[in-house]
Order: structure tokens, then sequence, then C-alpha cells
């Protein structure tokens, strides 16, 4: 599986940058200072800043309630102990809250992991019909075939009896585990997109591992007799030729069709757009494009889809191992036909965005890229004259601020907007940060 551990070594990137911190973190934060009002004029604020205790570390993309209250998970921290993660017993992630209060925020852990059959290194939470938080780990769970376990789907809610602290936890329950085999696994975390409810309350999602051929699966979880059955709607192929090694979860759109990327695989190795359509006799795969590694390549956060039935996208390596690049599918005449919305060219080799990008009403889009200028950026792409017209919202610069940023861009009813940054901030555990208008 060449590349297979992209991710994972991404993570040994962040660690390796993250001895500078000591050296650098005073003259970084103040070159931030100074550049942020040069480079935009928003406001931008540290929500908070992960020690990787209790509170977690390396966190992911967000998601917001009603009331504009964040939730989120990080990759590592938490109960401390174990051994959950790829350099020792740092912790076994956690989920948290972050909620108004007057001016500002409480930050409040929601579940520490175990390890185990509890569970290990959780990937985004995305609310449920029920109102409860639902979301993967990358390891633990009940298989023993790998040393850090092939992951498990679990659900979170608050405690049924009244809590008179704000440090009670919520209720977690282990809905399935992944077995290694056919099921699918994930040891990727950075990969694990958020799941995907359908109308009937299923849920959709993919393993980077697994399947008969162990190049990734596209899962369906149904809820029954109250419990839940997980099947397989598609396996890829060990030729490679429709893909392997999926990232970043499927959308739905309102026909019950299901859009999907994969890392690699495809024609020319450099990954593909996939769509699964459901009939009678099960699910049909379709290839809706296949990326050439001369130009963009290596997608690996997730599809949006507009109103129109365009999906846009966005892949690590874009020509000269530049930093990769957003681009457009628009269907048309039963082919679709791709355009490059931007290219980034201010980052390293596959630095480009990791996680799926935000459409706001007027069709604009927000993203963020993860190893573009000094410690990634916060970016906007505008429609405008035909074209698309980039500007760097916010440019991190591997200090207090926070760095790597692999999150999806959130905005509330005001349009602030949030995000998180999976490294660097005062402890290099990560932030969650706010762009205010």
């Amino acid at each position: 599986m060449p590349g297979s551990m992209q991710s994972a070594a991404s993570i040994f990137a962040v660690r390796l940058r993250a001895g500078r911190i000591a050296l650098v973190l005073a003259a970084t934060f103040a070159m931030a200072m100074m550049a942020a009002p040069a480079a935009q004029a928003q406001t931008y604020s540290v929500l908070h800043t992960f020690t990787g205790g209790n509170d977690g570390g390396h966190p992911g993309r967000l998601t917001m309630d009603a009331a504009g209250n964040l939730y989120g998970s990080a990759l590592l921290g938490g109960q401390q102990g174990g051994n959950c993660d790829f350099g020792g017993s740092n912790g076994c992630g956690a989920v948290f809250q972050l909620k108004h209060s007057g001016a500002g925020w409480i930050f409040t852990p929601l579940y520490m992991f175990q390890g185990g059959t509890d569970g290990a290194r959780p990937g985004p939470v995305v609310f449920g019909p029920d109102g409860a938080l639902y979301g993967t780990t990358e390891g633990g769970g009940s298989c023993e075939r790998y040393q850090y376990g092939c992951g498990t789907i679990f659900r979170l809610a608050p405690p049924a009896a009244f809590c008179r602290t704000t440090l009670c936890p919520w209720v977690k329950t282990t809905l399935y585990s992944f077995s290694g085999e056919n099921d699918g696994w994930n040891y990727v975390g950075d990969a694990i997109g958020p799941l995907t409810f359908g109308p009937d309350g299923s849920m959709y999602g993919v393993t980077w591992y697994g399947g008969t051929h162990d190049e990734g699966v596209v899962f369906k979880l149904t809820p029954s007799n109250g419990g839940w059955t997980e099947s397989i709607l598609h396996t890829f192929a060990p030729d490679g030729q429709d893909g392997y090694n999926p990232s970043n979860g499927v959308i739905l759109d309102q026909t019950g069709n299901l859009y999907g990327v994969t890392n690699q695989g495809g024609t020319a190795s450099a990954g593909t757009v996939y769509e699964l359509s459901p009939s009678a006799y099960g699910w049909t795969e379709s290839i809706l494009y296949t990326f050439q590694d001369a130009y963009i390549y290596s997608p690996f956060g997730g599809l949006l889809l507009d109103t129109s039935g365009n999906l846009y996208g966005s892949t690590t390596f874009s020509p000269g191992n530049q930093a990769g690049a957003v681009f457009k599918l628009a269907p048309g005449n039963g082919s679709w036909s791709e355009s490059v919305l931007c290219v980034f060219s201010d980052g390293g080799s596959g630095g480009g965005p990791k996680a799926n990008l935000t459409m706001d009403a007027s069709g604009t889009l927000y993203g963020t890229a993860w190893d573009t200028g000094p410690g990634g950026k916060v970016f906007k792409l505008t429609p405008s004259n035909g074209g698309w017209t980039e500007t760097d919202l916010y440019v991190f610069h591997d200090g207090a601020d926070g760095g790597f940023p692999i999150s999806t861009v959130l905005f509330d009813a005001k349009g602030n907007l949030y995000g998180t940054a999976s490294s660097y901030g005062s402890y290099n555990g990560g932030v969650v940060w706010e762009i205010t208008p």
C-alpha cells in the first residue's frame, strides 16, 4: 500500500517540528501579532490552548450546536498512560465542549478515552438525530489483530441524572468495534472523517484500511433491534484502479447517492473521486474523476456538494510538489468536468488542505491549509468575474497562535469563523481559534 502511512507520518512531522518551540516561541508569536493586521482586517483570537493533559492534544475539526457552542475531539491527551498513540503514553484522546459564557468561553472535557475495548484516538464528532454526539476512533476496540486495535464507532450523550459540577463526564456507548478484516479498520487519525447520517438514522463512513483487499471500505451502520448492524457498501479493488485509502468520510445527496475521495490509486495512482449509487441489487460505484500525478493530486479532505450539484474538494499536492489545490467537479452530459479554482504555492510538499471545505450563502468557500506559509493558514475563495480570488484570513506562525490546521471552518450566525490548529500553542497541544470580521 504505497504511501498508506502518509497521515501517520504527518503526526510525526508535527512532533519533529514541535521540537523547535522552545527556541522560536517568543519570536514567532511576535511576528504573528505584527503580521496579522497587515494580512487581513479580521481579528484572530485563541479560545483554548490544549495542554496535552486532561483537555487533550492534537485537535481536529469542530461541530456546533444550535446555541453556537463548539464540540470537538483531540486525537491525543486525555487519560494519561496506556500505549494509545504513535509516541507512547500521551493519552488516548478526548472529546470536549467550548460553551459560551458571557463574553467568554468555558472549556469542558466531556469524555476521556481509556484505550483497549473503550477505544482510542477519536476522530471528528457530529450530532445525530437524537442530539447525542457520534464519532469514530482509529484505535482500540475488541480487535486484537493489530497492536493498537482496529477502531470503534461510539455515541456520547449527557448523563441522564442532573450533574452538580462542570466535570461530569458524558456517557459513552460503543456501537461497533471493527475486526480488522473485511469490515475495515483505521490507523491514520487525520484521515478519519465525520460520520454522515441518512434520513432513516443510518450512519455512513469509510475506513482507510480493511476490506477484502485491505485497500479500505465504505460502510453503513444501521440501527437494528436496539443495536447496530454494519454492512459494507464498497470494498476497493486490489489493482487500485478505483482508488484506495478512502479518507474523510462520504457525503450524501438528496437522492441517496454517496460521494467521496481516495487519497491514492486510480489510473495514475494519484487518487480518485467516486460515487456510490443505491439500487435493488446493492451499490454501484462510478469513478467521477481520476487525478493525474503531473498536476494536482492526492485528495485528502472530503467533498462539499452545492445546491447545483457541483462537488468541491482539495488536494494535498500540486505542481512541483507544492502545497495542494482546490478543485470543482461539475456534472453535465453524463460526465463530470474538472476545474482548478486555486493552487497554493506558499507551502511545503503535501501541505494542502486536510479537511472539507465550507461554503456560505454567497458561494464563497472557506478552508484551512495544513502547511502553507510558516505554519498553515485559514483562507477563503471568492467567485469573481468567472474566476476565484483567494484571500488569506490568517497565517499561522508555529507559535502561541498554533500551527498545522486540519479542521473545517465553521461560521456562526454573526459571521464569526471557528476552527482548530492541531499543533503548537503555548503547550504544543494545539488551539481552538476564532476569527471575528
